[in-house]
């Protein structure tokens, strides 16, 4: 018999996947934004997301919807917990974009909108980052409620894990650049990308041990036998993977250091789901103990098997229509 409830956890997991991948490397450009020349450069790394920025917010969308219609009872406890980050991800999110469009609308108040669109890029990952912390060192549940205060998601775990997806962004930002532009700005970003790669490893480093002190739940599933052998592929993956990168750094491949580290962020998920599940809040309610009823999977389902296909093949066409290198004078 088909389980619905799987099937649902499985869509709402490839909408965050599709979410990390397509809006991930945007935020990174806007992360790395301070750090590329005024003028050619700056417009060149805008230019090289301009035609497709804006739809990839459709992911978190569907993820975020999903969870609400799929698993009530979890949107119902996650979301009072995490409203202040949640808030700040939104708002950094509409500044960002509002930023985007007037810089190019208003060039007199062009340094103040580069500004802005940075500081949206990085409040945005930062909320992300912390969200992500904040769920997994535990959520306080009374019954069927939020029992925890305003501030439980404020912890040095959740900072921890916010600073790691703003280094894991920018490292998909430069790797973005690398295979969008030329010259100089795709030599910068290249020693950037190779920069930031250490820096990714160190931050899934720290992250992980940290993560396995939160709670025995975590611990055992990693390190109890039989499971840690095949849960120890995960980082033997993670090696394999970061030398296949930097040997496609080195090599000076365009697109290839872009899809190795997308590859990374995978593993990076791999791990997450191996951490909690089938918890949905983890070490409290399970993606069944959450779940909507089966008559309500099934007319969401319905469609969702319409949606997400359009939606894949109209993401699909926007990029191959906008495929190729970018200059300076681009889509604006």
């Amino acid at each position: 018999m088909i389980d619905l409830t799987v099937i649902w956890a499985c869509i709402i997991g490839f909408a965050i996947i599709a979410y990390v991948v397509m809006d991930g490397f945007d935020l990174g450009i806007g992360i790395l934004f301070p750090f590329f020349k005024v003028g050619q450069d700056r417009d060149t790394a805008m230019n090289s997301i301009a035609p497709v920025w804006d739809g990839n917010e459709t992911w978190l969308v569907m993820g975020v919807g999903g969870l609400f219609a799929a698993f009530p009872l979890a949107y119902a406890i996650i979301l009072p917990a995490l409203y202040a980050p949640m808030i700040a991800m939104l708002l950094g999110l509409v500044f960002r974009g509002v930023a985007f469009e007037f810089r190019w609308r208003d060039p007199a108040h062009r340094a103040f909108w580069d500004k802005a669109f940075t500081s949206g890029s990085v409040i945005a990952t930062l909320a992300q980052g912390i969200a992500l912390g904040a769920l997994l060192q535990g959520i306080t549940v009374e019954g069927r409620s939020y029992a925890g205060g305003w501030w439980e998601w404020l912890s040095p775990f959740s900072l921890l894990t916010g600073v790691g997806l703003l280094v894991g962004y920018a490292l998909l930002g430069a790797c973005w650049l690398n295979w969008k532009t030329e010259g100089g700005l795709q030599r910068q970003t290249v020693t950037y990308a190779g920069r930031l790669g250490i820096g990714l490893l160190i931050m899934i480093a720290v992250i992980s041990f940290a993560t396995l002190r939160l709670d025995t739940q975590y611990y055992q599933r990693w390190l109890s036998f039989p499971d840690v052998v095949a849960t120890a592929q995960v980082p033997l993956a993670t090696l394999i993977v970061t030398f296949l990168f930097y040997r496609s750094l080195r090599l000076k491949r365009d697109a290839q250091p872009f899809f190795w580290a997308l590859a990374l962020f995978g593993l990076c998920l791999v791990g997450l789901g191996v951490s909690i599940w089938p918890d949905v809040v983890p070490a409290r309610v399970t993606i069944w103990e959450a779940a909507a009823p089966v008559r309500s999977q099934v007319f969401m389902l319905i469609g969702a098997s319409i949606m997400v296909p359009v939606i894949l093949t109209y993401t699909a066409w926007s990029y191959w229509v906008f495929r190729g290198k970018v200059g300076a004078e681009g889509y604006h």
